[in-house]
């Protein structure tokens, strides 16, 4: 392994470790503030890919501007659903377990618009990654469970704990939505890539420029969460004493930044087994870290649905079945020799 490869994945795990630590850290301090945290990562990206892609806006598109509001479509609605998520009674950890579903997603709409078959194998990956997908989100429904009755004689506590089922329901919904409109991005930028050749860090920069418009209308609500991030109590950092809150959002900008310049560069260097398994392995990494960490609820029945969530995608991207050929050739030479 090279050193960019072996740099490539101590940033992953760095950088995309400590992005998760810090929207976490975020998101317990304003929950509502996923628009906002989407707005950000989205200015920083454009604003670096404007100075380093764009050339200052003298560099040619080697792919049509057409093409990219398209793809800016999917790409801004699955972000902003991912991060707005939260504002849902959304925990992390189910989260991220949901994200994992990637996948599943994936294969399904293969299976649907590209008319795609798969290997059994690949079949039972997916039915592991929606069963354990399906145990935490029945075990995460316990601590935001409606009351079996809603009537007129309810309790004011009963009720409250009603809305909240409701709004975590929604909460599912939208995680349930984002995923399938980014697996319908990724089959519609593979077609780009197949068309127009591939340019990962372009298509990195469009996507996160052209958006910035769309958030015109939520400026309100950017300017209400913005003045809740001030508002909170003083840190010094570095002799600088700053909100915690706006420390919180700085360091998740830069950390994701670090983290997608991480993968993109591991892309160039690696294998796409060797990249499939470091975010697999960074994502299980981020999961426990969150657990232990931030003292998130977490139950047998959570740890049942991850295990199949993350060994059903070791089989999918065919992780565990490479891991098992390396000892297999060796009984039967051993079988032969007898």
């Amino acid at each position: 392994m090279n050193i960019k490869a072996a740099l490539g994945i101590t940033m992953v795990f760095v950088g995309c470790c400590s992005n998760v630590v810090f929207l976490e850290l975020v998101v317990k301090e304003d929950p509502g503030a996923g628009n906002l945290v989407t707005f950000l990562q989205f200015l920083f990206i454009a604003l670096v890919g404007f100075c380093t892609v764009g050339k200052f806006g003298t560099a040619k598109r080697n792919i049509p501007f057409k093409q990219y509001l398209l793809l800016v479509g999917f790409f801004w609605t699955s972000s902003v659903a991912n991060n707005y998520a939260f504002d849902f009674n959304i925990s992390m950890p189910l989260h991220m377990i949901f994200r994992a579903g990637s996948l599943m997603a994936n294969m399904a709409m293969g299976v649907w618009i590209l008319k795609k078959q798969y290997p059994g194998l690949k079949y039972l990956a997916v039915f592991m990654i929606s069963a354990g997908i399906a145990i935490c989100t029945i075990q995460s429904s316990g601590e935001v469970k409606a009351p079996r009755e809603t009537h007129e004689d309810a309790t004011e506590e009963e009720r409250l704990k009603f809305v909240d089922w409701l709004w975590w329901c929604l909460g599912i919904g939208i995680l349930t939505f984002a995923l399938f409109v980014s697996a319908r991005m990724g089959i519609f930028q593979e077609s780009l890539y197949s068309k127009f050749g591939k340019h990962p860090w372009e298509a990195l920069y469009y996507t996160h420029l052209l958006p910035l418009v769309f958030w015109l209308p939520t400026a309100p609500n950017l300017i209400g969460h913005i003045k809740l991030a001030t508002e909170t109590p003083l840190v010094d950092v570095l002799g600088v004493t700053l909100p915690r809150q706006v420390i919180y959002l700085v360091l998740y900008v830069v950390t994701q930044g670090l983290c997608i310049s991480a993968v993109y560069v591991l892309t160039t260097e690696c294998t796409s087994l060797t990249v499939t398994l470091t975010v697999t392995l960074r994502k299980f990494v981020s999961l426990l870290f969150s657990i232990v960490y931030f003292k998130n609820p977490f139950t047998v029945g959570h740890w049942v649905g991850t295990l199949l969530v993350f060994i059903g995608t070791l089989i999918f991207t065919e992780i565990l079945q490479k891991c098992i050929a390396v000892f297999m050739p060796a009984k039967v030479d051993e079988k032969k020799k007898k």
